[in-house]
């Protein structure tokens, strides 16, 4: 009995620590792919200009009508910039965001009748 009891403490411990797990998908821009939710955002940063590809299970998810932020910590400094929804499953930073190793980068997405999504990148 204790046995079984042990079991399903262990598998209620698993299944409540399953949102945790990370499924995050390779980067199939070159960039760096985080999860959030059921969603995988990858940030593609080239020559300033910062794209989130956003994605569900590897199918491209729609950002028509999608808002968001992206704020760029680097130490003690913060700069904000805004998403706007780009081309098929794109978001992309309104003014140009320049990254350098170190800096954390964290963004805010709210895509159509879906509630807002935070995903944070580490820059290496």
């Amino acid at each position: 009995m204790k046995k079984i009891a042990a079991m399903m403490v262990l598998g209620l411990a698993m299944a409540a620590g399953a949102p945790a797990i990370a499924h995050e998908s390779p980067a199939k821009h070159g960039g760096i792919v985080k999860s959030a939710g059921d969603l995988s955002f990858e940030l593609v940063n080239k020559e300033g200009k910062i794209t989130i590809h956003v994605d569900d299970h590897g199918q491209p998810v729609t950002t028509a009508g999608a808002t968001g932020t992206l704020t760029v910590l680097k130490g003690t400094q913060k700069s904000e910039t805004t998403l706007v929804a780009g081309a098929g499953n794109t978001l992309v930073a309104k003014d140009d965001v320049k990254l350098e190793a170190g800096n954390k980068v964290m963004t805010r997405v709210t895509l159509p009748n879906k509630p807002a999504v935070s995903v944070r990148f580490a820059i290496k």
